[in-house]
C-alpha cells in the first residue's frame, strides 16, 4: 500500500508538472473539482514557505521517525488498523517528503468548491489525503 501510494503520486505529479502550464485551472464534476498545477514550496497552505529547508528537514524527521515506529508495530500480532493506517500515512508521507527533497518543492494538483473561502484556496495532491486518512486509522485503532 505505501509503495502503491508512493509510485502513484510519482507517475501523477510527474505528468502535472510535465503536462501543465504553471497556473493551470479546469473545473471538472460540474464545478466542484478544480485541477491545477501548484508548487507548494512550504507546508500545508504554504505555511513556512520562506523556511522550506527547515520544512524538508521537519519532513525528512518526521517521516523516518514514523518509519521506525511502523516497521516496529510490523513485529506485532494482531491491530491490523494501525498497521493500515501507518502504511497509507508512510506512503503519503514518502511521497511529499520525496518532493521537497528532489524538487524542492510538492506538487499539488486539485482543490474542491464548496463555497467555503478557506477551503476553496486550498490545493492538495492525493499523498494529503493518504496522509490525512491514515493519521485517522491510526488514531481510531492505536492501542
Amino acid at each position: 500500500m505505501t509503495a502503491a501510494i508512493f509510485i502513484g503520486e510519482l507517475f501523477i505529479k510527474k505528468n502535472v508538472d510535465d503536462k501543465w502550464k504553471m497556473g493551470h485551472v479546469k473545473d471538472i464534476a460540474g464545478g466542484r473539482i478544480g485541477l491545477h498545477r501548484y508548487h507548494n514550496k512550504g507546508a500545508m497552505c504554504n505555511l513556512g514557505e520562506k523556511h522550506s529547508m527547515g520544512v524538508a528537514a521537519l519532513s525528512v524527521g518526521l517521516t523516518a521517525g514514523l518509519l521506525v515506529y511502523f516497521v516496529l508495530t510490523l513485529f506485532q500480532t494482531g491491530n491490523h488498523g494501525l498497521k493500515t493506517g501507518l502504511a497509507l500515512l508512510l506512503g503519503g508521507a514518502f511521497s511529499n517528503t520525496y518532493d521537497r527533497m528532489k524538487r524542492k518543492y510538492v506538487v499539488d494538483y486539485f482543490s474542491f468548491h464548496t463555497g467555503i473561502r478557506m477551503i476553496d484556496r486550498m490545493i492538495f495532491n492525493l499523498a494529503d489525503f493518504a496522509i490525512l486518512a491514515g493519521a485517522m486509522i491510526s488514531v481510531i485503532c492505536a492501542e
